[in-house]
């Protein structure tokens, strides 16, 4: 919702940033995102059996795909924001070789 509803600040934060600055920067937010991400999948990767070391990695990616992403929509407008929430899930959740050829998006209310 955030890239819709402040379009303009996400456009500033993503194409107005100085790559290489230190802080401020879409790269630095990008990474204390990703910082977030890496907590939790930390935890899912140790409760899950897999090496946690790699945790980092994949909140890099995950995070750097919704970003790449939120940019190019901000240009098309088209699929949905819903529809284009869900391929993201898809390919998230079940990467290329599980891919759905009919993804929705499933929500749910956190108490």
């Amino acid at each position: 919702d955030y890239i819709e509803d402040s379009t303009n600040g996400f456009r500033i934060l993503v194409r107005d940033s100085p790559l290489g600055s230190e802080s401020g920067s879409f790269v630095s937010i990008i990474g204390d995102v990703a910082s977030r991400v890496e907590y939790i999948l930390t935890a899912e990767f140790e409760a899950r059996g897999f090496d946690a070391q790699y945790a980092p990695m994949y909140a890099q990616m995950l995070v750097g795909m919704v970003g790449a992403t939120g940019q190019w929509w901000l240009d098309e407008r088209k699929p949905s924001k819903a529809e284009v929430a869900s391929h993201l899930v898809n390919l998230a959740w079940n990467g290329l070789s599980g891919l759905e050829q009919h993804p929705t998006l499933k929500t749910r209310t956190v108490a």
